[in-house]
C-alpha cells in the first residue's frame, strides 16, 4: 500500500512540476521575460503542431526518423554489447584493443557526418551509421564493466561443474550475472540514439532533425519546439517499451 501511495505521489508530483515549467514558460513569454519571436509560448505549439499534421509533415519525419533510429540502435548496441563482453572476458583481445578504444572513444558522433557523407552519401545508411556509432560506446562500457564485475568465485564453481569452456562460461555465468548492467547500457542507448538523430540528419536526410534545420532556417521556433517535443515522447514510449523487457529478462531478481 505505502509503495502504490509513494508512486501516485511521485506521479503527482511529476505532472504538477511539468504544470509549473509550462505555466512558468508561459508567463515569462507573454510578459516579455523571454523574447516571443525567439521563445515560442506553450499556447503557440498546439496550432502548429496542427498545421504539421495536417500537412503530413509530422508523420512523414517520425517515420523517416524511426526507421534509421531502429536500424542504427540494433546495430550500435548489438556491436558494442558484443565487443564489451568480448573484450570483458578475453584479456589478450581486451589488451590488443586498448590504443584503439583509447584513440576512437573521444571522437563524438556528431564528428562521422562528414565520413557518413562521404562513405554513404545522403542516405539512411549514412544517418544509421552515426547513430549507431553514438550507442556503440554506451553499450560497450556497460557491457565490458558488467563482465569485468562478476565475481571471480562463480567461474571457478561453473569450472567444477564442468563448465569451464568459453562458450559455457558466456552462457553460464557471464550473461546472466552481467545481464542488469548490459541492460542498463541499451537503456541509455535509447536516449543517446534520438539524441544522434538531429546530428545523424544535419547533411540533409529526410526525418525529425532534417524538419527540425529546415523550421529553423526560417525562424518557425514553434515548430522547431514541437519537434523537440515529439522526440521527447518518442523516447518516452520507447523507455516505457523497454521497461517491460528489462523486467521479463529480470524477473528471477528479487
Amino acid at each position: 500500500m505505502k509503495e502504490r501511495l509513494s508512486k501516485r505521489l511521485r506521479l503527482g508530483l511529476g505532472v504538477f512540476g511539468l504544470a509549473v515549467f509550462f505555466g512558468s514558460w508561459q508567463g515569462a513569454v507573454r510578459l516579455g521575460w523571454l523574447p516571443g519571436n525567439m521563445v515560442p509560448a506553450p499556447m503557440d505549439l498546439g496550432p502548429a503542431w496542427l498545421s504539421e499534421v495536417r500537412g503530413g509533415f509530422w508523420q512523414q519525419a517520425i517515420r523517416d526518423s524511426l526507421g534509421h533510429y531502429c536500424l542504427g540502435l540494433l546495430i550500435g548496441s548489438a556491436l558494442g554489447t558484443g565487443v564489451g563482453l568480448l573484450c570483458g572476458m578475453n584479456r589478450v583481445l581486451d589488451s590488443l584493443l586498448e590504443g584503439v578504444i583509447r584513440l576512437l572513444r573521444p571522437v563524438p558522433g556528431l564528428a562521422w557526418v562528414p565520413f557518413a557523407i562521404l562513405w554513404f552519401g545522403l542516405s539512411t545508411a549514412g544517418a544509421t551509421f552515426v547513430i549507431a556509432i553514438s550507442v556503440f560506446w554506451i553499450n560497450f562500457y556497460a557491457a565490458y564493466g558488467a563482465v569485468r564485475g562478476v565475481d571471480p568465485e562463480l567461474f571457478e564453481l561453473a569450472a567444477a561443474f564442468g563448465h569451464g569452456g568459453f562458450t559455457a562460461r558466456l552462457f553460464k555465468v557471464v550473461l546472466p550475472a552481467s545481464m542488469p548492467g548490459i541492460l542498463a547500457g541499451l537503456r541509455t542507448g535509447l536516449g543517446q540514439g534520438w539524441m544522434s538523430v538531429v546530428a545523424a540528419e544535419l547533411f540533409g536526410v529526410p526525418g525529425i532533425g532534417a524538419r527540425m534545420m529546415e523550421a529553423s532556417s526560417l525562424l518557425a521556433t514553434d515548430v522547431v519546439v514541437v519537434y523537440m517535443l515529439t522526440m521527447a515522447l518518442l523516447y518516452a514510449i520507447t523507455d516505457f517499451l523497454f521497461g517491460f523487457v528489462r523486467g521479463y529478462l529480470l524477473k528471477w531478481q528479487p
